[in-house]
C-alpha cells in the first residue's frame, strides 16, 4: 500500500529533534542582567517592557516594592507578582513575564576577541567561539572548560556541541603540542 506524500512527510517531520525543548524554555531561571518584560493583562500602568534585573537580582515593581526574582523561571515570577497583587490591590490579575534579553555569556582564553556576548537560545561551544572570533593558532581542540554561573573552580570539560547557558564563562586553553 503506497501512502499519501502528506503522511510520508508529517512522519519525517516527527522525526526531527526540537529546535529548543519546551524544558529549556520553562526551566530558564532569571539573574542579574537579564532584560524581561512584565504584561498584567487589561492593567497598562502595571505592565512593563525592558526591565533589567539589578544587580541583586530584583526588579522595582508599583505597589510590591522589589520583587526577587533572582533563580526564579519567569513563571514563578509571575506567580510571585500575581500574589502580590492580589493581596489587596487587584481580584483576580493575569500576569505573564518574559525574557526580551539573556544576560551575557563570556569566552576568554585562545579565541581572537574575548569578552562578554548576548546568549541566544541554540547557543552552543561551537557558535560562541565563532562569536569570540574563531580559535588563535595556539587553541587547543580538546582543552575548553565550560563554568557555570554559581560554580566554582576549574570547570567541566566540554566539546564543541556543548549548550552553552547565560552567565556562563567558556575557557579555550592553550595547545603546547
Amino acid at each position: 500500500m503506497k501512502l499519501p506524500l502528506g503522511y510520508l512527510l508529517l512522519a519525517w517531520l516527527l522525526t526531527l529533534p526540537p529546535l529548543t525543548s519546551v524544558a529549556d524554555v520553562s526551566d530558564y531561571r532569571l539573574g542579574s542582567g537579564d532584560v524581561i518584560s512584565i504584561t498584567v493583562f487589561g492593567e497598562p500602568d502595571l505592565s512593563f517592557s525592558n526591565i533589567r534585573l539589578t544587580d541583586a537580582g530584583t526588579v522595582p515593581y508599583p505597589f510590591l516594592g522589589e520583587v526577587r526574582a533572582n533563580g526564579l523561571t519567569p513563571l514563578g515570577l509571575a506567580d510571585a507578582i500575581t500574589r502580590g497583587l492580589r493581596d489587596g490591590y487587584l481580584v483576580s490579575p493575569r500576569v505573564t513575564v518574559n525574557v526580551v534579553e539573556y544576560r551575557q555569556f563570556y569566552v576568554n582564553g585562545e579565541v581572537r576577541s574575548p569578552g562578554g556576548y548576548a546568549f541566544q537560545p541554540g547557543m552552543n561551544v561551537r557558535k560562541a567561539i565563532a562569536l569570540a572570533g574563531g580559535r588563535t593558532e595556539r587553541a587547543s581542540n580538546r582543552k575548553m572548560y565550560i563554568t557555570r554561573e554559581g560554580q566554582f573552580g576549574d570547570g567541566q570539560r566540554v566539546t564543541l556541541d556543548t549548550a552553552m547557558r547565560p552567565g556562563d564563562i567558556l575557557t579555550i586553553e592553550e595547545s603546547f603540542f
